[in-house]
């Protein structure tokens, strides 16, 4: 009971302190604390409003297991934003040449995305194995190449209807319907009344949903996993162990590059192309869901639900003029601060109990020497 205690004791910590932060920070900007929570949690009652959370949520869940996977290797894959996005515009331009059955466009689409974002990946950690290129620096790197470069050269290239520049036809050619993936309303609907205002929620939920599985059964069930959590803990003792190091990064950049691909896939399967300005910070927003939930694929699915109800929320709270819409920025800043308070005095007070019960029990055992 007393371990079940500490472990709860963080997140409620973390929650206290981010409320009690956060009421100051809104006070100080000469806003109400009371109204601006009252509107958030109002508007987030309303059932499309809950739709809207979950298709925010569901990138940035994706994105958070991109960046876990790298993180359980000690390695920290910062190229999350240009993996997705690389891998978005090359899925739409692939999908718009085919015009095939829905059981065999979506999963060329899908593919292609996963298959790039994993590529472009995998470049860093082939750089970091044969020329000791830090992970950090490379993805950057590789971050301004694919956003400032390859994309707005191809974007540009791929451009539908040159003659035509206007703000419906900017973009990549649209893909057929076949290509698209369904929205999962009716499956909602059956335990709520019908969504209103024309909103969908989102079908690549149920991929996140699997991606979560997944990546827990890789943790949990398979050899991979292992590996790859050995070499994140000690990457001496796993090479020991017979655990190939240089296998292990190329492997683990490449599968996180590959979920990486399948961000924009929920923006694709809205717009049916690669608009002009699709939506970035995804995979910057993901890392910060990923060291909240603290890399487990349960705790992200709270975090990346709290980063979309605070996104979602941004908009209520201009609307009612109860705050500006850049203090969900600051709230969620606040968020990683205060886990990172709660969580760091929740270790420490367990690593003094378990340094008590250790010399508690080595005195019942020898209690001459465990007095000298």
């Amino acid at each position: 009971m007393r371990k079940i205690l500490l472990a709860a004791a963080a997140p409620v910590g973390a929650f206290i302190l981010t409320l009690i932060i956060s009421s100051i920070t809104l006070w100080a900007f000469g806003s109400n604390p009371f109204s601006a929570y009252g509107d958030m949690l109002g508007h987030a009652a309303k059932l499309e409003t809950q739709v809207d959370i979950l298709n925010r949520a569901t990138p940035l869940y994706l994105s958070a297991v991109a960046a876990a996977i790298g993180f359980r290797m000690n390695l920290f894959n910062i190229g999350v934003e240009g993996q997705y996005l690389f891998a978005y515009l090359i899925a739409a331009q692939v999908g718009s040449m085919f015009a095939l059955p829905q059981l065999l466009h979506i999963p060329l689409i899908m593919i292609t995305a996963m298959a790039v974002g994993g590529a472009y990946a995998g470049i860093a950690g082939v750089l970091k194995v044969t020329r000791g290129v830090n992970e950090v620096i490379s993805t950057i790197m590789l971050n301004a190449i694919a956003i400032s470069g390859v994309i707005a050269w191809l974007q540009q290239s791929w451009q539908s209807d040159q003659d035509q520049f206007t703000s419906t036809t900017l973009g990549t050619d649209p893909i057929d319907d076949s290509g698209l993936f369904p929205d999962i309303n009716g499956l909602l609907e059956i335990f709520t009344r019908d969504i209103a205002q024309g909103k969908q929620l989102t079908g690549l939920l149920l991929v996140a949903v699997a991606v979560g599985l997944g990546y827990h059964f890789l943790l949990t069930r398979m050899r991979f996993g292992f590996d790859l959590r050995a070499s994140g803990l000690n990457p001496f003792a796993a090479r020991a162990g017979g655990i190939p190091p240089k296998r292990m990064v190329v492997a683990a950049m490449f599968l996180s590059g590959a979920i990486a691909g399948l961000i924009g896939m929920v923006e694709l399967a809205d717009t049916a192309k690669f608009p002009p300005d699709p939506i970035k910070g995804l995979g910057f927003a993901g890392i910060a869901v990923a060291l909240l939930g603290r890399n487990n694929p349960f705790a992200m699915v709270l975090s990346a639900l709290l980063f979309a109800f605070l996104d979602v929320s941004a908009g209520i709270l201009q609307n009612t003029q109860a705050a500006t819409k850049e203090i969900v920025n600051i709230m969620q800043g606040i968020v990683l601060l205060a886990a990172v308070i709660a969580y760091g005095v929740s270790k420490r007070v367990q690593e003094r109990e378990e340094a008590r019960f250790t010399a508690e029990a080595l005195a019942e055992i020898d209690p001459i020497g465990a007095d000298s």
